[in-house]
C-alpha cells in the first residue's frame, strides 16, 4: 500500500541541529518554518514545574538584536503568522510565510536560540501573565482543573505528574536564573530540529539552515530523563471539590509509550469510543441516556508511558457515579465481544480521511513530522497508514482487555464542595 505521506529529506549540521525539508510542490508559495526543541514538562523537576512553558513565553521578549515584541512585528511585516506551544515532551515554534521569506524566519529563530536576553523587568510581568493563564485555564475552569488533578493522581513520581502549565506555587517562585539555566541547557542546536515544509526545494533549506545555524555553538551536556513511574499497585479513587454547576468524571489507565506496536490499536479504540456522533459513548451517553453533554476517550502518545483517559461532563442533576457505571459497561462489552467488522471499517475510513486531510497544509505536515522527530522516532508515523489498514476486530478487543483494567485505573470525580 502506497503511503500518503510526503517525502522528507534530512541532514544534520556539524553542531547537531537536525534539519528536515518536506517539499510539497503545490505551487502555493507558502511554507511553514518550524523549530522543535526536545524539551517539555517531562524535563522539569518537582518545585520547578512549568519552566518549559514559561520559557516559551520569554522567547518573544527582547534579544541582543530585537526589542520585546519585535519578533512578532518582523513576522507580520512579511505577511506571516507565528505561534508556539509547550507540551509534555517538546516545545514547538512556527512561522508560516511565503517561500521567499525562509531566510527571514531562520534569522529570527537563530536569534532566539543564541541571543535571548532574559531580563528581570520582562520576566516579572510575564510571570503574572502565566499565573493568570493558569487561573483562567486550570484553577477557575472545572474541566481544566479536573484534567490537571488527573495527572497529579495518575502519575505519582514521573514529571507527567503535572501538566505543562505547572503548579501555581512554582510559577510564583521561579527565579530568573532558573529560566536562564533551563534555556542554556535545552535551547542548543544539538537538542533542536528545524523543519521546513511547503513550496520549497530541499537543497535551498539545507543551504539556508547552514548559513543561519551552522555557527551556533552547543554549550552544555543535555541531561537525560531517568525517572520511571512505578507500576500502579491498585485502583485509585479521588474526590475533588470545586465550584461547578455539574459533576465531572475522569478515568485513566496506564498505556505504553508512543513507539509501542499497540498504540495504533489503542488509537482505533479511542476513535471507536468517542469520535463523532455515532461513536459508542456519544450514542449511549449523549443521545440515548442523556447523561452527559461532553465525553472524550483518548490515548496519549508520549516518550514515556502515557495514559488512556475518559473525560465526561455530566448533565445537570446527573451523578458522576452513574456515568462511571455506564462507561464500565461499555468497557466490559468491548472486552467480551469482538468489534463488528463494519464498525472497525468505519473507524479505518475516518482515521484515514483525517490523516489525509492533515497532510493538506504545510503547517499540519510540519507539526505531524516534527512531533515524531522531537519524540525521537519517526517510524510509527511512517507505518501508520499500513498499521491502521491492517487492524483486526480481535486486536481492538485484545487491547481493551489488556489495558482497561480496574486495578490499574485512576478515577476522579469532581463535584461541588459542601459549604
Amino acid at each position: 500500500m502506497a503511503s500518503s505521506l510526503p517525502h522528507y529529506e534530512t541532514q544534520t549540521l556539524s553542531n547537531g541541529l537536525q534539519v528536515v525539508a518536506i517539499p510539497m510542490d503545490n505551487g502555493s508559495q507558502v511554507i511553514s518554518t518550524d523549530i522543535f526543541y526536545k524539551v517539555g514538562s517531562r524535563n522539569e523537576v518537582m518545585g520547578k514545574s512549568g519552566i518549559a512553558h514559561m520559557l516559551e513565553h520569554m522567547n518573544f521578549k527582547s534579544t541582543k538584536n530585537l526589542k520585546a515584541g519585535e519578533f512578532d512585528e518582523e513576522v507580520k511585516s512579511i505577511g506571516g503568522m507565528n505561534n508556539a506551544s509547550t507540551g509534555f515532551d517538546f516545545t514547538h515554534y512556527y512561522i508560516k510565510s511565503s517561500s521567499e521569506n525562509l531566510p527571514k524566519s531562520l534569522t529570527l529563530f537563530a536569534e532566539l536560540m543564541q541571543n535571548l536576553n532574559l531580563k528581570d523587568d520582562e520576566f516579572q510581568p510575564e510571570r503574572n501573565v502565566v499565573a493568570e493563564e493558569r487561573r483562567w485555564r486550570t484553577d477557575n475552569n472545572p474541566m481544566g482543573y479536573l484534567y490537571f488533578r488527573l495527572f497529579n493522581s495518575a502519575y505519582v513520581y514521573h514529571p507527567y505528574h503535572w501538566t505543562p502549565i505547572g503548579f501555581m506555587n512554582d510559577i510564583q517562585t521561579w527565579s530568573l536564573n532558573d529560566i536562564r539555566t533551563f534555556h542554556e541547557t535545552y535551547y542548543q542546536p544539538s537538542n533542536a530540529i528545524l523543519v521546513v515544509t511547503g513550496d520549497i526545494k530541499a537543497e535551498k533549506v539545507f543551504e539556508e539552515a547552514q548559513k543561519h545555524f551552522g555557527a551556533v555553538p552547543n554549550t552544555l551536556a543535555i541531561p537525560t530523563v531517568k525517572t520511571a513511574e512505578p507500576e500502579q499497585d491498585g485502583a485509585r479513587r479521588v474526590i475533588v471539590n470545586k465550584e461547578s454547576e455539574v459533576e465531572m468524571l475522569a478515568i485513566s489507565f496506564p498505556i505504553p509509550n508512543f513507539q509501542h506496536p499497540d498504540q495504533p490499536k489503542i488509537s482505533a479504540l479511542s476513535e471507536l469510543l468517542s469520535s463523532g456522533k455515532s461513536s459508542r459513548l456519544s450514542r449511549l451517553l449523549v443521545d440515548e441516556k442523556r447523561l452527559v453533554n461532553q465525553i472524550y476517550a483518548y490515548n496519549m502518545e508520549n516518550i514515556d508511558p502515557g495514559i488512556f483517559l475518559f473525560l465526561a461532563v455530566c448533565n445537570n442533576g446527573v451523578k458522576a457515579e452513574e456515568v462511571e457505571k455506564e462507561i464500565w459497561n461499555v468497557i466490559h462489552s468491548l472486552q467480551n465481544t469482538p468489534v463488528e467488522k463494519a464498525e472497525l471499517d468505519k473507524v479505518k475510513i475516518n482515521t484515514k480521511a483525517d490523516f489525509i486531510y492533515s497532510l493538506e497544509s504545510s503547517t499540519s505536515v510540519a507539526e505531524l513530522f516534527g512531533s515524531y522527530l522531537a519524540r525521537g522516532d519517526v517510524t510509527p508515523l511512517m507505518n501508520y497508514e499500513k498499521t491502521i489498514e491492517g487492524l483486526k476486530p480481535d486486536e481492538i478487543q485484545a487491547v481493551a482487555k489488556e489495558y482497561l483494567i480496574l486495578e490499574k485505573s485512576t478515577t476522579l470525580i469532581l463535584r461541588k464542595g459542601q459549604k
